[in-house]
């Protein structure tokens, strides 16, 4: 019975171990990749090996077992060689609701102030346009062209389109610029 450290017996099992991946795969790169995951396994797991007993059967054990654990996982893994799975999954960083949510700051800075305060009223605020006239003491109609003005004039200083919407989370700054809250007309 060998009183040695197994950890330190693991390097001269290496060329077994990967002529037994070799043949399993049939690929080197894959190959390689189940003996370093079967070298961590074993390393990580070296309380579970009972001295004096056979090291590379052990080992054999883990990779085999890893193999098949590879290729369970791969059979119920989707080939995705477009991205076209990929890009449905995905969704777009933070930063670009950020950077646009900047834009629109720096264009409602632009407007006048009863513009901005028209566009605030109605759209972020949701009120209605009655109850927005009478809290700036002008007509109804008044409020209307100023709305309608200022989210023309932020839709241009922004650079955008008709059809183009905006990526911001919030949902007053949407109601401002494009005269919907929660999806529906204002």
């Amino acid at each position: 019975m060998s009183t040695s450290n197994p950890r330190d017996e693991l390097p001269d099992h290496l060329p077994a171990l990967r002529a037994f991946a070799m043949s399993l795969t049939r690929n080197s790169a894959t190959a390689d990749d189940m003996v370093q995951d079967t070298l961590v396994k074993a390393w990580t797991n070296i309380e579970k090996f009972q001295v004096g007993t056979n090291l590379r059967a052990w080992l054999f054990t883990i990779l085999r077992n890893t193999y098949y654990s590879n290729r369970r996982k791969a059979s119920r893994e989707v080939a995705d060689v477009d991205g076209v799975f990929t890009e449905s999954l995905s969704q777009k960083p933070d930063h670009d609701g950020r950077l646009q949510m900047k834009d629109f700051q720096v264009a409602f800075a632009k407007l006048p102030d009863e513009q901005r305060e028209a566009l605030i009223l109605v759209g972020a605020s949701g009120f209605a346009y009655d109850e927005a006239a009478e809290m700036c003491g002008v007509a109804v109609g008044t409020i209307k062209s100023r709305v309608n003005r200022g989210r023309a004039r932020l839709t241009e200083l922004m650079h955008l389109n008709d059809d183009e919407g905006m990526e911001l989370t919030d949902t007053a700054t949407m109601a401002v610029v494009t005269g919907r809250v929660n999806g529906a007309p204002r």
